[in-house]
């Protein structure tokens, strides 16, 4: 599986998911590191999203450092739990 390790968060994603887009957007603004990976573009990253996510393909899937993984979080959700890691 495609996960980058120069981040703290992966974001599992495509290109045309607006729920991505906005999220993405959204840690930018707030300075948050992510490593994004195309759920498309890798057969691994997409087993994986279907695997924590009941068998669908939901994005954006973000998995943290610790190993969990969170289904179209909102921001506060994604601070709240790079919180929790710290």
């Amino acid at each position: 599986m495609t996960t980058p390790s120069a981040a703290p968060i992966t974001m599992y994603s495509t290109p045309w998911c607006g729920f991505c887009k906005r999220l993405k957007s959204q840690l930018s603004r707030e300075g948050i590191e992510i490593g994004e990976v195309d759920i498309e573009q890798d057969p691994a990253a997409a087993e994986y999203v279907m695997k924590v996510n009941g068998g669908n393909q939901t994005v954006p899937t973000v998995l943290f450092g610790d190993g969990t993984a969170l289904t179209n979080p909102s921001l506060k959700q994604v601070k709240e739990k790079i919180a929790e890691l710290s």
